[in-house]
This record gives structure tokens, sequence and C-alpha cells, in this order.
């Protein structure tokens, strides 16, 4: 036999939990959505500079989470360019162009405000 006795009431619990459901994340992934898109884009090692002007990002909401992908549009004969910059590549004559990881740097800044930001809006119901 399981029994479970209180005392009081849960009215912090339920506060916290309606606080929690009017908080607007999606406004703030889509803030550092775009900031995540302008340091890729400044990141991007440029020729031409269309890799680096393709960085997009979309925000994602599931029933229990939310993500940003950034993407990048820039595809040439099925091959991501920007893949392959962040990760190299073999040429057509046997040799191999070694890859700069541009990615993670570029990001790694902004992931931090967010996660910052967003333990505020947490901790602040």
């Amino acid at each position: 036999m399981i029994v479970f006795k209180h005392r009081g009431n849960f009215k912090n619990t339920e506060k916290f939990l309606t606080r929690n459901q009017r908080l607007e994340y999606t406004k703030i992934l889509d803030k550092y959505g775009r900031e995540g898109a302008a340091a890729l884009k400044s990141a991007t090692p440029a020729d031409s500079g269309e890799t680096a002007g393709s960085w997009d990002y979309e925000v994602k909401i599931f029933r229990n989470s939310f993500s940003i992908m950034w993407t990048n549009s820039n595809i040439v004969n099925g091959v991501p360019i920007a893949v392959i910059l962040q990760y190299g590549h073999a040429t057509r004559n046997g040799g191999y162009v070694q890859g700069r990881d541009y990615i993670n740097p570029a990001l790694k800044p902004v992931f931090d405000r967010l996660a910052e930001e967003v333990w505020k809006e947490v901790i602040n119901l």
C-alpha cells in the first residue's frame, strides 16, 4: 500500500507551470537564429561570397522541445559547399583540400548567449 500525505498546496508549482506556458521561446530562438545566420555569413570562407550569402535558419517546434536549424542553400552538382568547406574534400586530380572549422567557432558565442537568455527566462518565472 502506498500512502501520500501532504500539507499546504501546490500554488507555487502551479504558478511556475502557468508562467512557463506563457513564455515565448520561439521569439528568443528566432532572435538567435538570425544572429547565428549572420555569424555564419561573416565566418564563411569566401571566394565568390555565394556560400556566405546562402545561410538561413528555421525554428522548429516539436511537442516537447524546440530547435534552431541553420541551412545553407549553396549546392553545386549535389554537393553542399558549406559542408565541404567545413570538412574538406577530394579534388579531381587526386588531391585533397583540407577543411576549415568555421561553423563551430561562429556559433559558439551564439549558443552561449542563447543558453544564458533562456536560463534567465526560466529562473525569472
